[in-house]
């Protein structure tokens, strides 16, 4: 959980903020876990939404509109000897604006779907596809 709020967030001690907030905000509102899903995943949850929330706060967050991303022609194609490190992919993933990290961290590493990314970053189904692209 903490390593989700410190990749959203990219800021330590916002980071644990955060997740103080989500630790109690989970607990205090413990009645309303139906466990459809894991624990876990509620949990997970409620720590993305705090962390987006307290980016939201502090104006760091940018929404692009759909009109201005450019949309690639073709696909890239990476050999298996081009393939970069997870440690390399992680490290330039930092240096993304703060919309587009948040949502390929969102996609890659969390697992989430573009429908479920759309929903937590508020923007449509179509432009969490094209953020991700």
């Amino acid at each position: 959980m903490f390593n989700t709020a410190l990749r959203i967030l990219n800021n330590r001690f916002e980071a644990e903020d955060v997740m103080q907030d989500a630790f109690l905000a989970a607990f205090t509102k413990l009645e309303s876990y139906r466990g459809t899903v894991s624990f876990g995943a509620w949990l997970k949850r409620i720590v993305i939404n705090k962390s987006l929330t307290a980016l939201k706060k502090n104006n760091r967050m940018e929404t692009i509109p759909l009109e201005l991303v450019k949309q690639p022609d073709s696909e890239p194609v990476i050999s298996k000897d081009q393939a970069p490190q997870s440690k390399t992919i992680l490290t330039k993933m930092q240096t993304l604006k703060p919309t587009y990290k948040i949502a390929l961290t969102l996609h890659l590493i969390e697992g989430y779907d573009y429908e479920e990314i759309a929903q937590i970053m508020d923007i449509s189904y179509e432009n969490s596809r094209t953020i991700i692209s």
